[in-house]
């Protein structure tokens, strides 16, 4: 009741705004139009980037802007490699499993583990081969860590429990903050780096070369006032 009560008002205050705006109407007819020229530009331009510009971009161009910009890439978090699991306290097994993860044998038992979460973990992260953002995975377990880098320093296995869950994570390697950005973490932030350097010289080559093929291909034509 109360959508359409309001929907009904925003439809009469509308006509009623047409019926009075007078020559005003033209005006924001006016500035609708070039917003939405505006709009169809921009995401077209943006599409373009995206399809042709990220493309061009080499490997090996990142690497070397990479090794070039250390400084633009010092970690305001910590990262980490390993696994985290979230399990209903009264699962089967879960002892086995404590076990599994606190001795770091993750990756010798991964199917097992897989395999045993699908039928009773909550949540299952593998990221041994990948970094993740620390404060993220904690964000998942029930403890306030004050000072993140002196955690990682002294933790390699966390184990919480509360009434109806237990929160186990195993972490294999650790980057603190203030460290640079390993490039495997740091590739996207490269990539958009690069493309947002590139995008400017870019786009102004392609409409020049949008322009000119349009003069010669008789589609824009000039012509001088008598």
């Amino acid at each position: 009741e109360s959508f359409t009560k309001k929907w009904v008002k925003d439809v009469l205050v509308y006509d009623v705004a047409l019926r009075n705006l007078g020559d005003e109407k033209e005006e924001v007819d006016k500035l609708v139009e070039e917003y939405r020229r505006s709009l169809v530009r921009y995401r077209y331009q943006e599409r373009l980037v995206e399809e042709k510009l990220k493309t061009d971009i080499r490997e090996s161009d990142k690497l070397n802007y990479y090794e070039e910009n250390q400084k633009k890439f010092i970690l305001d978090k910590g990262l980490i490699k390993g696994l985290f699991l979230k399990i209903p306290v009264d699962a089967p097994g879960l002892t086995d499993v404590k076990n599994v993860v606190q001795i770091h044998r993750c990756g010798l038992f991964r199917k097992k583990l897989e395999k045993y979460s699908v039928q009773n973990a909550t949540i299952y992260e593998y990221f041994y081969d990948k970094w993740v953002d620390f404060d993220e995975v904690m964000d998942n377990i029930p403890i306030h860590v004050s000072n993140p880098n002196a955690f990682l320093k002294a933790n390699k296995y966390v184990e919480v429990a509360d009434s109806s869950y237990c929160y186990l994570l195993n972490i294999k390697e650790y980057l603190p903050s203030g460290s640079v950005e390993p490039y495997d973490y740091a590739s996207p932030h490269v990539t958009e780096m690069l493309v947002n350097q590139r995008k400017v010289e870019f786009l102004k080559k392609f409409e020049d070369e949008l322009y000119n093929d349009a003069i010669r291909s008789g589609d824009v034509e000039f012509h001088s006032e008598p």
